[in-house]
């Protein structure tokens, strides 16, 4: 009894001293500026854009050391109309966070965040796949450009958009030395130290002869444009650079392929993202007949389950490789020829 005495003086006397006109913006602010050291500038801005969109404008005029649970629950129940489930617990997390970062440095006593439960949000936007037609139309549109190079790739061989917008050119190997077929290595992704999303994401994937031969055209483009701008093409340079052979941002690639898809006659471009693309080629593949083992595989999942339940659409219990069978899907003829070995 005595403990829980000394406790409650210890709390009330915390909550004396913590400033009175300390408001929930600001403890983001600090959390924001503070509490992320060594995090990728991408997360940085995510929890920035969450907090400007969703806690300031509701709660960021509130006093810290006044916040009660009514007030956190009545947020709560306003955005679970707004987000999907996974973005209100991030939203969320970013609150909490905040008032944690705060509390260590004894602006509030306690985190009240700590005694609400987060509902569930609205249901997220189903992710579609392109259908044999629509992916035929997409490999048609805007040929020549980059994107249609880009889409090319993550369509025919299914890598992630983090993985496919930092890939250079020493990881392109459309005519192997030994004479092998065309592949290309994943081995680094925009994610913090270039490193992919799992062990298993690191992995090198066949091309099919479509996006081998696009690739040797966009490749002999660059360079044109190297050399008619005095600049010397590197061979480690990124193969999609921006205009200033940097980085492009996934915001500059979502809207050059909904141009795209707008030339490929799709009747509402916005409705689809750039990871639809890696969604279709799961799909496609497990419609032609890949097993769902190989599939995982060739996208480096560590297992079936996330493959199964996020990407494919359709089940068939088939085996064939992943390069051969987008070969047979999109070019049947060439697809059917025999092998030279």
């Amino acid at each position: 009894m005595r403990k829980k005495l000394r406790d409650l003086r210890a709390a009330l006397e915390k909550g004396a001293r913590a400033p009175a006109h300390y408001t929930v913006k600001q403890a983001v602010e600090a959390w924001l500026e503070q509490g992320l050291k060594g995090k990728a500038e991408s997360s940085r801005s995510t929890y920035r854009s969450l907090a400007t969109t969703h806690i300031y404008p509701h709660l960021g005029a509130a006093k810290l050391r006044d916040l009660d649970a009514d007030q956190l629950d009545a947020w709560l129940d306003d955005r679970k109309d707004v987000l999907a489930t996974t973005s209100l617990q991030l939203v969320f997390s970013v609150l909490s966070r905040s008032i944690t970062h705060a509390q260590r440095r004894g602006k509030v006593p306690q985190n009240i965040a700590t005694l609400v439960e987060v509902p569930e949000g609205k249901a997220g936007r189903p992710s579609k796949s392109l259908s044999v037609e629509q992916g035929m139309a997409v490999l048609k549109a805007g040929e020549g450009t980059w994107i249609h190079a880009y889409v090319v790739l993550a369509l025919l061989v299914g890598i992630r958009t983090e993985e496919t917008r930092p890939l250079t050119w020493d990881r392109v190997h459309t005519d192997p030395a030994d004479g092998s077929e065309a592949y290309i290595d994943v081995w680094r992704s925009v994610r913090r130290h270039g490193e992919t999303k799992t062990q298993k994401s690191r992995r090198s994937l066949a091309m099919p002869r479509r996006a081998a031969e696009v690739l040797r055209v966009h490749r002999a483009s660059q360079q044109a444009a190297c050399r008619e701008a005095g600049r010397e093409w590197a061979p480690g340079g990124l193969v999609f650079p921006n205009v200033s052979a940097e980085l492009r941002t996934a915001l500059d690639v979502r809207r050059n392929l909904r141009a795209l898809l707008k030339e490929a006659g799709f009747a509402d471009p916005a409705a689809w993202t750039t990871r639809e693309l890696r969604t279709s080629f799961v799909s496609l593949l497990s419609d032609h007949g890949l097993r769902i083992e190989d599939i995982a595989r060739l996208v480096g999942h560590s297992g079936t389950q996330t493959t199964e339940r996020v990407y494919r659409k359709q089940i068939r219990p088939v085996i064939t490789k992943g390069a051969e069978a987008m070969d047979e899907i999109f070019d049947p003829q060439r697809g059917a020829e025999p092998s030279s070995s």
